[in-house]
């Protein structure tokens, strides 16, 4: 398949990407990734390797239409779990091991 990215054009094939990534160690994920046999890569680290350019040349999108155009799965950015909503006092006492905060009685002083 036939794909221009960085402005330059690249005959590109499914068995080429998964040849070109054989032995590549996956870089952290941190923004759009791509599935490539049994790893998750990020797509500018594979855009890197199979294009052989500096990843400031070309973006995440061109290479993210290139992969999924030839059958790779493609994500979103990482999502990571909600903000936890506990108080200081609470986030304390459970590093502390204990369980939640009782509240101190008023003396009615």
């Amino acid at each position: 398949m036939r794909c221009v990215i960085a402005r330059y054009p690249f005959e590109l094939t499914k068995d080429g990407v998964l040849a070109s990534m054989r032995g590549v160690v996956p870089e952290i994920v941190t923004g759009e990734s791509v599935t490539i046999g049994r790893r998750r890569y990020p797509v500018k680290q594979v855009g890197q390797v199979i294009t052989r350019q500096d990843r400031r040349d070309f973006s995440a999108g061109e290479v993210v239409r290139a992969m999924t155009r030839l059958g790779f799965t493609c994500h979103d950015l990482v999502e990571t779990a909600p903000p936890s909503t506990l108080t200081p006092l609470q986030t304390a006492s459970s590093l502390l091991g204990g369980g939640t905060p009782m509240e101190v009685p008023s003396t009615g002083v």
